[in-house]
């Protein structure tokens, strides 16, 4: 059974750091990317960043504008762990964070939301900034 297990929200004040995690079991770690979104109160789901599978393009990372130069995802392939470092944290930046997998890469540059072609999804933990 795949399971990947977000954790690492919270609350925290505007320009502050969290650090996120998601937790994957049950599937060849290796051979996915990972990719977290998020979703704020009454707007879509939206794409934060991806990395890349470690037998395919290890150390490939991609972020969405809002995301470039604050936040920096990472993978630890011996835990089967991804992470999300957010520093510089902004009120805007409040949303239920989500990650998944996919055996292919840009697909929530190609498919549409909610799922965006991912093939599994965690349920997500909350992030809230305060202002």
């Amino acid at each position: 059974q795949v399971q990947l297990v977000e954790s690492g929200g919270g609350l925290v004040q505007a320009g502050g750091s969290l650090r996120l995690s998601c937790a994957v079991s049950g599937l060849t770690f290796s051979n996915y990317n990972i990719v977290w979104f998020r979703q704020a109160p009454g707007k879509e789901r939206e794409f934060v960043a991806a990395i890349a599978a470690l037998s395919w393009n290890a150390g490939l990372s991609v972020y969405e504008d809002f995301a470039k130069g604050r936040f920096t995802m990472s993978r630890d392939n011996a835990e089967n762990t991804v992470y999300l470092q957010m520093n510089d944290l902004k009120p805007e930046d409040t949303a239920v964070y989500y990650c998944a997998a996919t055996g292919s890469w840009a697909t929530w540059r190609t498919s549409s939301p909610p799922r965006y072609g991912m093939n599994y999804w965690g349920k997500g933990t909350l992030v809230t900034v305060s202002s």
